[in-house]
C-alpha cells in the first residue's frame, strides 16, 4: 500500500467511523466494487481502528479522566454512568458471539448492505422530530440497555453505530451532546473489541508496511477528531438528520448497481 492510498483509506475510516453513514457498509461496498480484501489489509484495518479509538479518547479525555477518578474515589454518579456503559455493551457481545458467522456473510450480500444503508437513513432522519424534545442530561438504566441494543444492531454492515445509538438516545429524550457523549464513550469498547477480533487473522508486518500503517493511522486519527467535532456541532444545530440524504443516495446507488 503506497502512502497516498494509506492517507485516503485512513481519512475514509476516520470519517465514516463517526459520521452516521456506517464504516462497515462502506467497507462492504468497496469490497464489492473493487474486489475482496487482502490479508495484508487486515493489519491496516487494525491500525486505523486503534487510531479512531485514540480519537475518541482525545476528544473526551476530560470526561474519561473525570469518570476514572470518580470510580476510583467511589463517586456514585461516576460508578453508575460507567455501569451503564458496561450494560450497553452486553447486547453487542451476545450478538457478536452467537451470530458472528451469519453477520460475516452479510458483508458479501450487496442487496443487504444497500438496504441497511437506506434503513440507516430512516433511523437518522427520525432525529428531525425527536431532537427538539431531547433534554435529559444522562441516560437511565433502561435507556442505556436500549442504546446498547441499537449498537448491537449496528454490527450489521450498513447500519451506522453512531447514527443508530444517537438516534435512539434522542428518541428516549436524552439531550444531543449527552447522546453523542454516551455513544462515543460506548464506542471505545466497541472499537476496541473490533480491533481485538481482527488480531488472530493478521500476518506479520514487514518493515515496508509500517510506514503505511503510521500514515494511515495518523490520517484516521486527525480525520476522526474532526468528524467527532463536526458530528457534535451538527447535533447542536439540529442538522443531524441531513445525513439521511447521504445514506439514501449512496444506498440507492449501490442497490441499483447490485440489481444491475
Amino acid at each position: 500500500m503506497d502512502p497516498i492510498e494509506a492517507v485516503v483509506l485512513g481519512v475514509v475510516q476516520g470519517l465514516t467511523e463517526f459520521f452516521p453513514v456506517s464504516s462497515s457498509g462502506h467497507l462492504a461496498m468497496f469490497q464489492a466494487l473493487f474486489g475482496g480484501r487482502e490479508r495484508g489489509d487486515l493489519l491496516f484495518e487494525v491500525a486505523v481502528h486503534v487510531a479512531t479509538l485514540v480519537a475518541i479518547v482525545f476528544f473526551y479525555r476530560f470526561r474519561i479522566r473525570a469518570l476514572a477518578t470518580g470510580v476510583f474515589l467511589g463517586d456514585r454518579e461516576a460508578i453508575g454512568y460507567t455501569g451503564k456503559l458496561v450494560l450497553a455493551t452486553l447486547p453487542s457481545i451476545a450478538v457478536g458471539t452467537w451470530a458472528r458467522s451469519w453477520i460475516g456473510t452479510r458483508f458479501s450480500d450487496p442487496l443487504f448492505v444497500a438496504g441497511a444503508l437506506i434503513m440507516t437513513g430512516l433511523i437518522v432522519f427520525s432525529s428531525r422530530w425527536t431532537l427538539p424534545r431531547a433534554t435529559l442530561e444522562s441516560p437511565g438504566w433502561g435507556a442505556a440497555l436500549l442504546i446498547g441494543l441499537a449498537q448491537a444492531l449496528a454490527i450489521l454492515p450498513g447500519i451506522s453505530r453512531s447514527g443508530s445509538t444517537v438516534a435512539i438516545a434522542l428518541a428516549l429524550g436524552i439531550a444531543p451532546r449527552a447522546s453523542a457523549e454516551f455513544s462515543f464513550l460506548l464506542g471505545i469498547i466497541a472499537i476496541s473489541g473490533a480491533a481485538v477480533l481482527m488480531i488472530p487473522s493478521l500476518q506479520e508486518a514487514d518493515a515496508g508496511a509500517l510506514l503505511s500503517l503510521g500514515i494511515g493511522g495518523v490520517a484516521a486519527l486527525v480525520s476522526g477528531v474532526l468528524a467527532i467535532w463536526l458530528f457534535v456541532r451538527m447535533l447542536d444545530r439540529a442538522l443531524f438528520h441531513y445525513w439521511a440524504w447521504y445514506c439514501w443516495a449512496v444506498g440507492g446507488a449501490f442497490l441499483a448497481w447490485a440489481l444491475a
